[in-house]
């Protein structure tokens, strides 16, 4: 149950938003998970050393290309511009606190990996919502990553023997991988039938197929970060799904490939 409720109603509110809320307001709520996101990966990398002000700081600026985006309305412009404005911050605060923090090179090399991992990695999805149907896209991207999330676990549960990345992160198998795999296309087709306007049904399977490769490498990403700062869940606000970046960490690598095979192949 720890992990049921907390599902459901993470999966009401943001189907919610996608149903019911404007770009204006999926924007809004894309900014305050990102930000929460950002803390939680803060605080991992090392800076929950730091006073609340100073943490809540380096959170608004790990968000600054998501920002640009939502101001620029364009994710090649916006982007970017947050990410050298990011950088460049980030330089100065670390100048700021060298005296005081003998590792300010390593904080500075894991701030601005996180300033692209959260905040250039979201813009993207920002940017699908301005695509012509992309509330459809989007509500078709959560369905692979919810259902190659459930096929995983589960498949992974009563299946798994070889592990899939043991060094990386020991509880995924090879089962659960290609269980992910057939739940994301599956989930993916339903959806797109649901939501999509004249679906193109081999582009569909094609991304979906992409994008449930995708959600893994972002998942096996995160397991990187939280091995590499030593902790099991990046955080506990959803109960037994652990913080907000453990639950986005597959739509942070999956909204960029599903923008750009809309963008370019499409």
């Amino acid at each position: 149950m720890k992990r049921v409720v907390p599902g459901i109603l993470l999966a009401v509110g943001w189907l919610l938003i996608l149903f019911k809320g404007s770009p204006a307001v999926f924007a809004g709520v894309l900014v305050v998970v990102a930000f929460w996101a950002a803390d939680e990966y803060v605080r991992m990398a090392g800076a929950d050393r730091f006073p609340l002000l100073r943490r809540l700081l380096l959170d608004g600026i790990m968000i600054l290309p998501l920002l640009g985006t939502i101001y620029a309305g364009s994710v090649s412009r916006g982007a970017i511009f947050g990410l050298l404005l990011a950088f460049a911050l980030l330089t100065i605060f670390i100048f700021a606190v060298y005296a005081d923090f003998p590792d300010g090179y390593e904080l500075l090399c894991r701030m601005v990996f996180g300033s692209v991992y959260l905040g250039v990695l979201s813009s993207f999805l920002v940017a699908l919502r301005y695509l012509p149907d992309g509330n459809g896209w989007l509500l078709v991207l959560s369905a692979v990553t919810a259902g190659s999330d459930t096929g995983a676990y589960y498949i992974g549960r009563a299946f798994g023997k070889s592990k899939l990345c043991p060094a990386i992160s020991p509880n995924k198998t090879r089962a659960g991988a290609w269980g992910g795999f057939v739940f994301g296309i599956v989930a993916a087709v339903i959806f797109a039938q649901l939501f999509l306007v004249r679906p193109q049904w081999g582009f569909v399977v094609f991304a979906a197929a992409l994008l449930t490769v995708s959600g893994i490498v972002g998942d096996l990403t995160e397991s990187v970060v939280k091995r590499g700062t030593g902790v099991k869940d990046s955080g506990h606000c959803l109960g037994g799904h652990g913080g907000v970046l453990d639950r986005i960490d597959s739509l942070l690598f999956c909204g960029p490939v599903l923008y750009c095979l809309l963008v370019f192949v499409k």
